[in-house]
Formats: structure tokens, sequence, C-alpha cells
């Protein structure tokens, strides 16, 4: 494979999610055929979870302090270290700094690729957006409900393209044997994701009162870093169930196979996703799982994939959906047909080739 210019992964995100892995994935993903400088907000998360990891692996990486999205700091710190490191490609993940990516772009000729991984709901159609937009040379979209928001949401400039790359679990093992459920043992239900508003910890919470009244033996995990100001609902949620010591906030984990290993079912009603890592995640494990009928969790059912939908945002159908999951861990046959259709979509081979196909 003929190696490709070299490459800037760009994420300045203060927070350490899925977008933020993705970024670190991509970095990896793309070593072998381009040159790659990873460009992250000095002290936040990725910088003190990734950076030395990532020196250790021979990448370069660099590290941008800023108090606002729209900041000269950004504007300046990346416009050298593109000259410096004679950059050709920038694969960007991220919206709220676009503003001052396109100041850092004038007048020079580059690639821009924006990652897209999540929905958005505010039309950037102003004057402004559709100028800092048309700069972008191609929208990359992780699933075709976030393809068909970005052609919603985003303007595009006269030469911008749109490509939808499913993600690829470059990290993750494809060889889980799911974990068999004994009738009358304790149910582990598992759910992974940033613990804050919109991710569904809260309905996956009330959901499993079914159980409790069933008098059925639960666990529910909840594994993920925790939003202190989305904390102090949770808690107040828990006070008042009667069922608090089924519930383990686990937090941030440096290892979250091991509760994959763990679990029977992962229930994720969440509100706003864009192809979730942590969906995909437990179908590769052999989870069962549940979730609402909203964003891409119908595309993957197009897909093939078998797993429980719930009438979005409806509690009283998803609690139905999780009464009726003790039926369907009998056997493991719809965990080994998830199994082997996640190895063959979520390829990194398939990735690292559809990626090389945009890169100059």
């Amino acid at each position: 494979m003929k190696p490709k210019e070299p490459t800037a992964i760009i994420c300045l995100s203060p927070y350490h999610g899925g977008m933020e892995m993705d970024a670190i994935r991509t970095a990896r993903l793309l070593k072998d055929i381009t040159d790659i400088t990873v460009i992250l907000k000095k002290d936040s998360p990725s910088d003190l979870h990734y950076r030395k990891t990532l020196e250790q692996e021979g990448f370069t990486v660099q590290t941008i302090p800023f108090r606002t999205a729209f900041s000269l700091s950004i504007i300046l710190r990346v416009r050298k270290l593109l000259r410096e490191r004679q950059i050709k490609n920038i694969i960007f993940f991220g919206a709220s700094e676009m503003r001052s990516l396109y100041f850092s772009l004038l007048g020079m000729d580059t690639n821009l690729i924006v990652r897209h991984g999540t929905t958005k709901s505010h039309k950037k159609t102003d004057p402004f957006h559709r100028l800092i937009y048309s700069r972008v040379n191609w929208h990359v979209a992780i699933c075709k409900h976030i393809a068909c928001n970005v052609k919603r949401i985003i303007p595009f400039g006269e030469t911008t393209r749109l490509k939808v790359i499913y993600s690829s679990l470059r990290d993750w093992p494809f060889n889980y044997t799911p974990r068999t459920y004994k009738y009358n043992k304790r149910i582990e239900i598992l759910h992974v994701g940033r613990i804050t508003h919109g991710k569904g910890q809260y309905d996956a919470i009330l959901a499993c009162e079914i159980f409790a009244q069933k008098r059925i033996p639960f666990r529910l995990r909840l594994v993920g870093e925790i939003d202190e100001e989305y904390l102090v609902k949770l808690n107040k949620l828990l006070d008042n169930v009667s069922y608090r010591n089924s519930i383990e906030l686990i937090g941030f984990t440096k290892d979250p196979q091991r509760y994959y290993q763990q679990s029977h079912i992962f229930l994720f009603p969440s509100k706003g996703e864009g192809l979730s890592n942590a969906f995909i995640e437990a179908l590769i494990s052999g989870l069962y799982c549940i979730a609402y009928s909203n964003t891409s969790f119908p595309e993957l059912k197009e897909l093939g994939f078998k797993f429980c939908l719930a009438e979005d945002n409806n509690l009283l159908n998803l609690k139905y959906c999780l009464s009726k999951s003790i039926e369907k861990l009998q056997g493991n046959s719809i965990s080994q047909r998830n199994q082997m259709l996640a190895r063959r979509l979520f390829n990194p081979q398939r990735e690292q080739v559809q990626y090389t196909d945009i890169l100059i």
C-alpha cells in the first residue's frame, strides 16, 4: 500500500468519551500508512490518559492550551504544526473548534476531513458556518443515520463530499464466549457510556424495577466517566428506589472488557447516539442487547443484528423487553450470529482501506 502524506488527528475536546477514544483509535488504525501527529487539548483527559502511551508507541503528540473554542492559540499553534510537520491530511474529531481550524488553514493546501459520530440538532446554515464549512473536503459519518443528519444540518462547499465509514474495534477481542445464564441465579446487566444526560442510565435504572417487582435477582452496573452535575440527579433517583443495593456505579475504568465478560444483558436506552462503540462491543461480546428505537439502532437491525428495540422513550415497553430477556438468554444462537456479523462489518482492515481512499 502506497504511503500517504503526513496526517494530523485533531481532537481538542475537554472530555473523555466515545469521540475522544475514537480519535486515538483512528490514529493507531492509520499509523502504518501515514505519519501521524496527534493534536490534543493540553491537560484534557485525553492528554492525561493517552499522551505517554502514544509517545511510547512512536506517535508525535502535541497539545494546545486554550480557554475557548474560538481561540488565537488554536489558530496559531495548529498552523505552525502543519507547516513544521508538513501535514497534508487533517482528520478532525469535534465541532466547536471548526471556526479556529478554518482560520488555521487559510491559504494552505490541506485535505480536511471532518469525522461525525453524534447526532446534531441545530442547523448551521448561517453565512458564517457556510463559510467555515466550505473549507471541508470530506465529511465522514460513522453510519447512515449520521450521514443523513450531516446532510440536513451541515452546509457543504462546492467540492465537499460525504462518506460513510463504520468504525472498527481495533483493540477489542472478537473471540468472546458469551456468559451462560443459569435460571434463578443473578442476572448481570451492564450499561457502558459517559454517565451524563441522554446516555440512558436514568431509564436503565427505572427499567430494572421489573426485576425487583418479580423478585428476580439482578445487578445493574454503570460504567463510564462521570459527569459530576448529572451524578447529583442520578443519586436522587437511587435514593428513591427500593433496589438501590442492586445498582453499582463503577465510573471510569481502563478495563471495560471484564465487565462485558461478566454480564448477560446490555441495557442501553440512550436518547441520542451516533453509532455507539459500547453497543457494538456488547454485540461482539455476545450479550443480549436492548435499546430504544432511535438514531442508529434501527440501522443495526437492518444490517442483520438481533437484539430488542423498545419503542423510543417508552419506559413501559423498555421494561417489557427487559422482562422478556430471560427467555432470550437460553442458548447462544443469537449471540453467535451477532458476533459473526460484527467481525465482518467492524473489521479494522476494512476501515483502514476506506480511509486510505480519501487521504492524499
